[in-house]
């Protein structure tokens, strides 16, 4: 066998078991449907074996044979083992560069104003950020951890819970004090600002959400400036152009510098969403990914602690 070739169709035929279909297999290699078609029939012809059956009711989808499916794990398992050794290998040779993977408003106001704490303690560790409010793959990309926004479960990935938080309403102080915004029905007057950087259907808390938790009618909830980035949201707020639907981990700091205030802080609203530290497990036990994890967890400790 022509290792090189054969470890490619090999991957080709275990990203189509796993997605389905060539073009979903094909996304994640980065290569053709048609490519990864070619590869997969290269493998069977050597096999002189079928891999697949093509289902025949709705989508076309690929389905493995009972032979190749009974193969599958075993190949998983391998390709595991080839991940470690080439993350090894790489961690010689890296020079100790880690790559975090976080979202960009988790970036600009939470980790970037405490970044120089873990550089200053682990100054031989070079980090590289890559700021994204999808789930990256992390094997295809090098990423070697991310914080996470979300419910706690990713495919494939170890997730260990970092910080919960409330929502709340936020404005300037030059809003707070020229309107008057004594109880959440005065929101009915201003303009609301809207964070649609997560889906609502993830459990995401909206303005329609949280007043209806703060019991509050008579406010149309939808209405007003919408923008798809936290940071851009609390920006807005900070500027004086309405009031902002703040999550509390992302505003502390804006709140601390008298930047917002928060409103109504009698009324409080947890968060059914929370961050979490994300890696793959084989990676677990890379000094760099510990040094940056245990990191992320004293930071989160120290938070919660008054003062």
């Amino acid at each position: 066998m022509k290792s090189p070739v054969y470890l490619n169709a090999l991957r080709a035929f275990e990203a189509s078991a796993r997605h389905g279909s060539f073009s979903g297999a094909a996304a994640e290699l980065g290569v053709t449907p048609a490519a990864v078609g070619q590869l997969v029939r290269t493998l069977e012809e050597w096999l002189g074996v079928s891999l697949f059956n093509r289902a025949t009711t709705g989508k076309a989808r690929l389905v493995p044979t009972a032979l190749a499916s009974r193969a599958l794990p075993d190949l998983r398992a391998g390709f595991d083992r080839l991940t470690i050794g080439l993350e090894r290998l790489k961690d010689e040779t890296a020079n100790g560069l880690l790559t975090v993977t976080v979202s960009p408003a988790f970036a600009a106001k939470w980790l970037l104003p405490r970044i120089d704490r873990f550089q200053s303690r682990w100054p031989d560790i070079d980090v590289r950020l890559d700021t994204n409010l999808k789930l990256l793959d992390y094997v295809a990309l090098g990423l070697d951890i991310g914080v996470r926004y979300g419910g706690g479960t990713w495919p494939g990935l170890v997730a260990e819970f970092l910080m919960d938080e409330e929502v709340y309403p936020v404005c300037s102080p030059t809003l707070a004090k020229a309107r008057s915004l004594k109880t959440p029905a005065d929101l009915g007057k201003q303009t609301l600002i809207h964070d649609q950087s997560v889906d609502p259907e993830t459990g995401f808390e909206t303005w329609a959400s949280w007043l209806a938790k703060a019991g509050v009618s008579g406010v149309m909830p939808r209405k007003g400036l919408k923008i798809n980035n936290s940071a851009a949201v609390l920006q807005a707020a900070i500027e004086g152009h309405g009031v902002a639907l703040a999550r509390s981990i992302l505003a502390q700091d804006d709140i601390a510098a008298g930047r917002l205030i928060r409103l109504f802080p009698k009324i409080n609203v947890q968060a059914s969403l929370a961050y979490y530290v994300v890696y793959r497990s084989e990676a677990s036990n890379l000094p760099r990914l510990t040094a940056f994890r245990d990191w992320l967890f004293a930071e989160a400790t120290a938070q919660k602690k008054p003062g």
